[in-house]
């Protein structure tokens, strides 16, 4: 299986003790180099890039169509991290894109591209036994005190969701 991630999916994740659930979920996770350097040179995420360096399923990738990459940002606005995951996801042939951000999201829904975010992870977690349901209800409240931007309205859907399981 092939899974990209932008950098919000990963942060959230790591907010949470919950980075290694991508690894049991899918094995490994490309993320592209933008990704990369900003989840590791970014003064803001010290802590952060110390565990994303040192955890050996997380892979760096270059994309090769930096025209592609100039374009998408030069329509939609993106930015270069949200962009090159879009264009990685497309040049790997991904079966996810884990993006959170709405914008995001919307251009890489148009261009056909499957997409998860840091709540489908947590789902498909409870879904394969990773996580039990009050697990998830914890995570979900983990991620609002950490100040995660995330729709009370999705975080009620999965609430109801786990609710049912």
């Amino acid at each position: 299986m092939i899974v990209i991630s932008d950098t919000t999916p990963l942060i959230s994740l790591l907010k949470i003790n919950h980075l290694g659930l991508l690894e049991k979920l899918y094995g490994s996770v490309i993320v592209p180099e933008a990704v990369f350097e900003e989840l590791t040179a970014n003064d803001s995420y010290t802590d952060e890039a110390s565990v994303i360096s040192k955890s050996k399923f997380i892979e760096s990738r270059k994309i090769s169509n930096h025209q592609a990459l100039q374009i998408l940002r030069t329509l939609t606005g993106l930015d270069l991290g949200e962009s090159e995951a879009i264009i990685l996801a497309q040049e790997l042939r991904a079966d996810v894109l884990l993006m959170d951000e709405r914008k995001g999201r919307k251009v890489a829904r148009q261009l056909g591209i499957p997409l998860s975010g840091v709540l489908g992870v947590l789902v498909d977690s409870l879904n394969a036994g990773l996580l039990s349901a009050y697990e998830v209800n914890e995570s979900l409240d983990n991620l609002q005190e950490a100040g995660r931007r995330i729709s009370g309205q999705l975080i009620n859907r999965v609430r109801d969701y786990i609710s049912k399981v």
